[in-house]
């Protein structure tokens, strides 16, 4: 990669203004369309999709919600449904039908406040057995829901009785690789990350990694987990090498400081695992190559496989706006195709190129 001009650039395509808050935005699968979510100054909450024709994002549908929409999730939805999953203000779990967006096609009364994140699994072709939607809230509980189950999640991992509640802001699904196996990742405002083991309703491993977490994603859910990033509210992010645990020191990571404010997203090329990019305060993209080490484990002295971490490479960075960037989609279907919201009130479609060279 010695010339510049060999890089990946990141090339802001289409740029739309809209009128409400910007919390989340998530592309329809096998589509040029995408969906954005958030909240109308007056209080109530919103759902838009657009569609990319000629250059240019063209609004098709608007809905007004009751509640402000925070994140939305395609994960638990069949190819041919493609129903959006979304966690609300008020607590709420509803599925729509985009069609047909007025009344949600499954309720839940989820959590006694704001569900701050979701994802999907077992939908989409992503992830073997049910399909299944994980929410994490302010009320410091995590959820999974089976749509086809009315009210009551399948799992509730709460704090134990006397223990102090913390406020969940991410969450993610991995391990899916199987039937049988199906691993939650949450993480909280206290830099708490727990690694939940669906399979055997048991936390498998937690960490600290002393500031907010602001998002997590493996590298891809549908795989034996391979590798987790997590990042946070000082600007750093985490890569843990999710292949190895060591009965003591749990999972080999590498921390970069990335970001010179809150790293607020993180997400993987679906076309290329090992390529992320991160989304930060200041406005900023981080495009990252992680590179593995020689050997991924080793012996330690006691002859225990500990996990050995790799490092991550910048491959290229912009800045879009004055605001946070707070969501960050990749296409499924068209490499290096991304949507991103800021608070800018400014949704943006962006082509990043040459990622076929790495």
């Amino acid at each position: 990669m010695s010339s510049p001009l060999e890089k990946p650039q990141i090339i802001a395509h289409v740029q739309k203004s809209v009128n409400y808050t910007l919390f989340d935005c998530k592309w329809i699968p096998c589509s040029a369309k995408f969906v954005c979510v958030g909240n109308l100054a007056r209080g109530s909450g919103v759902l838009q999709v657009y569609e990319i024709q000629q250059g240019e994002a063209k609004l098709l549908q608007e809905t007004e919600k009751p509640k402000p929409i925070k994140c939305g999730t395609f994960g638990a939805s069949s190819m041919q449904q493609r129903y959006l999953a979304t966690g609300d203000f008020g607590g709420n779990l509803n599925i729509w039908n985009l069609e047909a967006p007025d009344t949600p096609v499954y309720s839940a009364k989820g959590h006694n406040e704001i569900i701050n994140c979701i994802d999907g699994v077992g939908g989409v072709g992503i992830g073997d057995g049910a399909p299944e939607i994980v929410t994490g809230s302010r009320d410091g509980t995590v959820k999974v829901w089976d749509p086809r189950q009315k009210d009551t999640p399948v799992a509730n991992m709460e704090p134990a009785a006397g223990e102090a509640k913390r406020d969940c802001w991410t969450v993610a699904f991995g391990n899916a690789y199987n039937e049988q196996e199906r691993a939650v990742c949450a993480g909280y405002d206290n830099g708490d990350i727990k690694l939940f083991d669906l399979r055997n309703m048991s936390v498998r491993w937690e960490t600290n990694i002393k500031n907010g977490v602001c998002s997590l994603e493996f590298d891809r859910k549908d795989i034996v987990m391979n590798k987790l990033v997590a990042t946070s509210l000082e600007g750093k992010f985490h890569v843990f090498d999710m292949r190895t645990q060591h009965p003591t020191k749990g999972f080999a990571s590498v921390s970069e400081k990335a970001h010179k404010s809150t790293v607020w997203q993180v997400r993987h090329l679906p076309q290329n695992r090992d390529v992320f990019m991160t989304s930060g305060g200041a406005g900023n993209l981080h495009l990252w190559k992680y590179e593995y080490p020689a050997q991924r484990s080793r012996k330690d002295s006691d002859g225990v496989d500990t996990g050995v971490a790799g490092s991550a490479s910048l491959l290229q960075n912009v800045t879009l706006s004055t605001q946070p960037i707070s969501s960050l989609d990749w296409s499924p279907d068209k490499k290096g195709l991304c949507v991103c919201t800021s608070f800018d009130q400014t949704v943006r479609v962006l082509i990043v190129t040459k990622l076929n060279r790495l």
